[in-house]
């Protein structure tokens, strides 16, 4: 493929100690794609791997030029690692992709034809996932539930990173945190139109995974912000307001209570520690809770406003910067 033709599709695959597996799938993804002539670029973001992933994504790289590598200086996350594939992406069509096999390159014309079919973006559905229950698969389905609740953009499993999406609906998406999954909530809001399909799912073989159950908890943190974002950005006093109206009238029911216990069982205020405690957590947990949403609105205002990514990029290799 001459450097200066576009390709099809780009292939964008964080790595973080994966060196058992990425051989494997970039093998696998060439032979799929090649064996459809669809023209492809590789994209593998290294995202400071201690093993020696860096060393094959380095040979892969010089025996062909459409495995394109990004090593990081440390480890940035999979939500930084995703950005920057997307950053550096020449495709019409991006598709990222778990690096440990576990999502199944097979999937990835079947993501195209029902692209074709006048979406923007189709995200993959692991309906069979091969993962376990009580520290995967039920979070997972938990936080689907709620952020299709939240969004209202309703998917069985945002968190595939195996989607495919028009270059047009991503090229102004910023990402940061646990932003990735949150894709098609942006592009919906945007007026893209969605659609989702079963994909393969395979148990890990080799290499260790990097979730866990903590993972949830934060994926839901960052609800709170995208739902901040799209919903209220440009009307903060619709959510603040309604959170000072609700602890008003919180504080109006607690000094009812406290009347009551005074006048039906004779305990006086400065003797009931009822209201002091719940003035003090009602508020300490609001001021928390926005001093949160404020701080990631700040944070994303100081990097677009700066042109600073969420990264820093130690080398690259096949890389038009």
């Amino acid at each position: 493929m001459k450097n200066n033709v576009r390709p099809k599709v780009s292939i964008v695959v964080p790595v973080y100690d994966e060196a058992e597996n990425i051989g494997k799938l970039i093998a696998r993804t060439k032979e799929i794609l090649q064996g459809r002539k669809i023209t492809f670029e590789f994209l593998a973001v290294d995202d400071g791997s201690q093993d020696n992933s860096a060393d094959i994504l380095r040979e892969e790289a010089k025996l062909d030029s459409r495995i394109k590598v990004i090593r990081f200086k440390k480890n940035f996350g999979q939500t930084a690692a995703i950005a920057a594939g997307f950053r550096f992406a020449k495709g019409e069509i991006i598709i990222p992709m778990d690096a440990d096999l576990q999502n199944d390159p097979a999937d990835i014309p079947r993501l195209l034809e029902k692209l074709n079919e006048g979406y923007d973006v189709v995200s993959g559905w692991r309906k069979h996932r091969q993962d376990p229950f009580w520290t995967r698969k039920l979070p997972s389905a938990v936080a689907n539930w709620l952020i299709s609740v939240v969004t209202r953009v309703k998917l069985h499993d945002y968190g595939c990173t195996l989607k495919a999406y028009r270059r047009e609906v991503i090229e102004n998406v910023k990402l940061y945190g646990e932003m990735h999954r949150f894709i098609p909530a942006y592009a919906a809001m945007e007026g893209a139109k969605i659609a989702e399909i079963e994909v393969s799912h395979h148990a890990r073989e080799t290499g260790r995974s990097k979730y866990g159950l903590f993972r949830t908890f934060r994926v839901l943190l960052v609800l709170l912000t995208v739902k901040m974002m799209t919903s209220y950005a440009t009307k903060p006093i619709y959510m603040f307001g309604g959170l000072g109206i609700g602890l008003s009238l919180v504080g109006v029911i607690i000094g009812i209570v406290v009347l009551i216990q005074k006048y039906a069982y004779g305990i006086w205020v400065h003797r009931n520690p009822l209201l002091l405690l719940a003035v003090f957590i009602f508020l300490l947990g609001t001021v928390l809770l926005m001093m949160g949403l404020l701080g990631e609105i700040v944070i994303r205002v100081y990097f677009e406003s700066s042109g600073k990514e969420p990264f820093r990029i130690e080398s690259t290799l096949n890389i038009e910067q």
